[in-house]
Order: C-alpha cells, then sequence, then structure tokens
C-alpha cells in the first residue's frame, strides 16, 4: 500500500453535483437549482428536495436554462462554496 497517495485521495474528496443554471443576474456568480429524489421515511414515496447553490463563474458564460456541473470548494463569500467545472448542456 502507498502511503503516498493516501492522504491526497481523502483530500481531494468534494462533492460534484448536477443541475439547471436559474439565475446569472450577479456577477460572476450563477445559482444552480440542484433536483436530489429521496425516500420518504415513513410513506416510502420518491420525494423531490431541490436546492439552490451558488457558484463561482469566473468567466460568466452560464446562461439560464443550461446543465453545469459544479463543484465543492473552499468558501469564496458568505453563500458560496461552489465553483462551475463545466458546462454540460446549452440551454436551447
Amino acid at each position: 500500500m502507498n502511503t503516498e497517495s493516501a492522504p491526497d485521495a481523502e483530500r481531494n474528496r468534494r462533492k460534484i453535483r448536477e443541475g439547471i443554471v436559474t439565475s446569472t443576474k450577479m456577477d460572476r456568480t450563477a445559482v444552480v437549482s440542484v433536483v436530489e429524489r429521496v425516500r420518504h421515511p415513513r410513506y416510502f414515496k420518491t420525494v423531490q428536495r431541490t436546492k439552490k447553490l451558488y457558484v463561482h463563474d469566473p468567466a460568466g458564460d452560464t446562461r439560464p436554462g443550461d446543465r453545469v456541473r459544479v463543484m465543492e470548494t473552499r468558501p469564496i463569500s458568505k453563500t458560496k462554496r461552489w465553483r462551475l467545472v463545466e458546462i454540460t448542456e446549452r440551454a436551447r
């Protein structure tokens, strides 16, 4: 077992989410809605939960409706904790 690569692997485990851009009205920031499907604990029905993530978009090239992949990162501002990885699909 290689002991040098083990701490790097643990340190770089950042959450990656995929969602749809809902707003780009802020400067270098996009709001991304991420839908999560979970089973209700009592009724066992699948329920959709939506989270709004504030994403750092330095180039500002996202548009509302784009499907994007975001990665968890260090705090960039009071609410921004995610950064844009790639735009997987452009809005039609």
